[in-house]
């Protein structure tokens, strides 16, 4: 770097980069560490660039390893890095660019170098590289203070204490992104890791103290949403030779504080109308996730986990002292606001299943919330879309429904609400509809996209397990919604049959083939099919039991398509929920049949509706109340670490890693 670049080709050939890296040591001192940061560098807008810049880097990066331990030039830049931000929120107020840009110049090299570093060599060598100082060539020496600790503590302050403005929103970026860059150890081991350095030092170390304001920070830039300022205008024009991604600079003149980033979508599948120009509040999200998810050391929990799962509304006056440490006190109504915005990505789709799951403050204010709809919405286009989703942020969207449907109020409330022209849904023009009719038909398209699709059966019981929890609650069914439900068991029940006849024809083959051999397949499947169709009947029960005067359009359908149930009437498996709806069945039949032949569908409504007042409720067998609890798995940091860093190395905000490095998770995963 310094001020003659003018293309990543020349890297190699830089004066001051070659005496960086090279064999002798370099005073903090010496004046060639203010040539050194003062440069500026145009932002690549695609990984490519950050790819080519990253290939750039990695030979001088692999040669000041070498060197490092004689030298210590790669301490002394970290320490150069630190006296110059130990003034930058004064430098801030003053308005004093030149010393935000130097600073946010040697970070961004710190954070080139280490990403290398990481990639080449452990995390207890890595240690050893901020500890070589100027020293005989063999020997080396270290301070009272741990420099990669104290790094690392200057990068949490300057992330919490320097406010966000323009002239500061690149140097804050490299802070979040150098954290993040610390922490991905992980990407390149398979198993999880739980014993780190880098770990200790923000769980048990001198960050501790800084947690909270840490995770409110971070919350705080993901809720604020903004964007990466225009580069300002140069007091320099770039070079004429050729132009490039380097330009230089008289030294000492600050002009340009814009840097590396790589501006992309967010999650797995970036969705072409994703905001694309929001890198800090992307990658303060992305830290978040990673610290929220780290595993609990011996001895020391999570103290960011402990953090999200207790903070308060700013709004929440309450005196009752809290047993969680490192709680504190963020705006809800703003949080609220962005988690509906935003949930086109899975990243944030998967903050508010964190939320929603570890915080009963936040679950209890959204459940309270009169505009529910809002972030329902967004949640049932994810699932809508569920072809163009990866199978994870589908998972979370439904546990989502699955959280807020263990509520009663919630389930009660949804049916209040009314929409208008639901657009993104195509398979019918639905000109009104509750918002509770449209929650059902969505998670029933799931359930039949998993059943010629994907085939999961953990997705299948979280989508029945939300329509069981909602079901005693069902008001005013939509006619359309009524119809799904019932077009749902006629599909199971066509399904069974099915596989009823293959297993059949199976056992009529000779004993002794090879055909045996599939018979337990044949068993499991019907088994399966068995308990879907189980819950399908123990869903349209619990609706008729608790609410059937409400759905009138339900028992019209049920009339419509009552051949269906007759084969499951005797079925061992069946035959006691079957009851309530034959009873259902039979009674309605009977009073359509007195009210005479060739009836109008507007006369076997007012039939239904009628009946439905005149319907002994004893008649009905009492059955347990629906009600399931989302619980997550044992050991769920299988599933979330490698989920969460999935989406930091899709995210590619300013970030490009080797995809033959990483061994956390296949490159087809997610």
């Amino acid at each position: 770097m310094g001020a003659n670049t003018s293309h990543i080709s020349d890297l190699s050939e830089n004066k001051n980069l070659q005496n960086l890296i090279g064999t002798e040591s370099i005073s903090e001192n010496d004046p060639f560490w203010n040539q050194l940061i003062s440069f500026t560098f145009t932002s690549p807008t695609n990984s490519a660039d950050a790819k080519l810049l990253e290939e750039a880097i990695i030979p001088l990066a692999k040669i000041l390893i070498e060197n490092n331990p004689r030298t210590g030039n790669f301490g002394a830049l970290v320490r150069i890095f630190l006296s110059r931000t130990k003034e930058l929120k004064i430098s801030t107020e003053c308005q004093d660019q030149l010393f935000i840009w130097q600073a946010h110049n040697a970070l961004f090299m710190i954070r080139c170098l280490l990403k290398v570093f990481i990639s080449q060599m452990t995390e207890e060598d890595l240690h050893l590289q901020f500890s070589y100082q100027q020293r005989e060539p063999g020997t080396c020496t270290s301070d009272t203070e741990d420099l990669l600790e104290e790094m690392m503590c200057n990068l949490v302050h300057l992330i919490i204490d320097v406010p966000l403005l323009d002239i500061t929103y690149s140097i804050l970026f490299e802070a979040v992104t150098t954290l993040l860059i610390l922490l991905s150890y992980q990407l390149f081991h398979k198993e999880i890791l739980r014993d780190s350095v880098i770990y200790k030092f923000l769980i048990q170390g001198r960050c501790l103290p800084l947690t909270s304001r840490l995770v409110k920070t971070l919350l705080y830039n993901f809720i604020r949403q903004e964007k990466c300022p225009p580069p300002p205008t140069h007091i320099f024009e770039p070079q004429t030779d050729g132009g490039g991604l380097f330009y230089g600079l008289a030294s000492g003149v600050a002009s340009g504080l814009w840097t590396v980033f790589t501006l992309g979508g967010a999650g797995s599948k970036p969705t072409p109308d994703q905001e694309p120009h929001l890198p800090l509040s992307n990658q303060s999200l992305l830290l978040l996730l990673v610290l929220a998810n780290l595993t609990d050391m011996l001895d020391s929990p999570n103290p960011f986990r402990q953090a999200i799962m207790s903070f308060k509304n700013t709004q929440d006056t309450s005196s009752i002292p809290t047993s969680h440490p490192h709680t504190f006190q963020i705006n809800f109504n703003s949080l609220y606001t962005a988690l509906c915005d935003q949930q086109k990505s899975d990243q944030a789709t998967l903050l508010l299943y964190t939320l929603l799951h570890q915080n009963t403050n936040i679950r209890t204010y959204m459940l309270s919330r009169t505009d529910m709809e809002n972030l329902v919405m967004p949640i049932l286009e994810i699932l809508y879309h569920v072809e163009d989703r990866n199978s994870h942020h589908v998972y979370m969207a439904l546990i989502i429904l699955l959280i807020l449907t263990e509520d009663d109020s919630f389930n009660r409330s949804i049916h209040e609400v009314v929409l208008k022209n639901i657009t993104w849904y195509s398979e019918r023009a639905l000109t009104e509809i509750s918002l509770g009719s449209l929650l059902i038909l969505v998670v029933i398209r799931t359930i039949q996209f998993n059943m010629t699709r994907t085939r999961d059966k953990y997705l299948h019981t979280n989508c029945l397990a939300a329509l069981a929890n909602m079901s005693a609650q069902f008001r005013s069914l939509h006619q359309y919604a009524a119809q799904r439900i019932i077009s749902l068991f006629a599909l199971l029940s066509k399904k069974h049959n099915k596989v009823l006849e293959q297993a059949t024809q199976s056992l009529r083959g000779p004993f002794g083939t090879e055909d045996n051999s599939s018979l337990p397949d044949y068993a499991q499947d019907l088994n399966v099919i068995e308990e879907v169709i189980r819950m399908m009947l123990e869903i349209i029960n619990s609706c008729l039991a608790n609410s059937l005067h409400h759905n009138p359009n339900l028992v019209y359908a049920l009339l419509y398509k009552r051949e269906l149930f007759e084969q499951f009437r005797t079925h061992p498996s069946f035959q006691d929920i079957m009851q309530n709806l034959d009873m259902v069945i039979g009674f309605f039949s009977g009073r359509l049949e007195q009210a005479g032949s060739d009836l109008s569908v507007e006369r076997v409504q007012e039939v239904i509706k009628q009946g439905a007042v005149a319907l002994p409720k004893d008649r009905l067998k009492k059955f347990p109340e629906l009600k399931f609890k989302y619980v997550e798995e044992d050991q769920p940091e299988e599933f979330f670490i490698p989920y969460v860093w999935s989406l930091v190395f899709n995210s590619r905000v300013g970030l490009y890693w080797a995809p033959q490095g990483i061994e956390l998770f296949s490159m087809d995963s997610g």
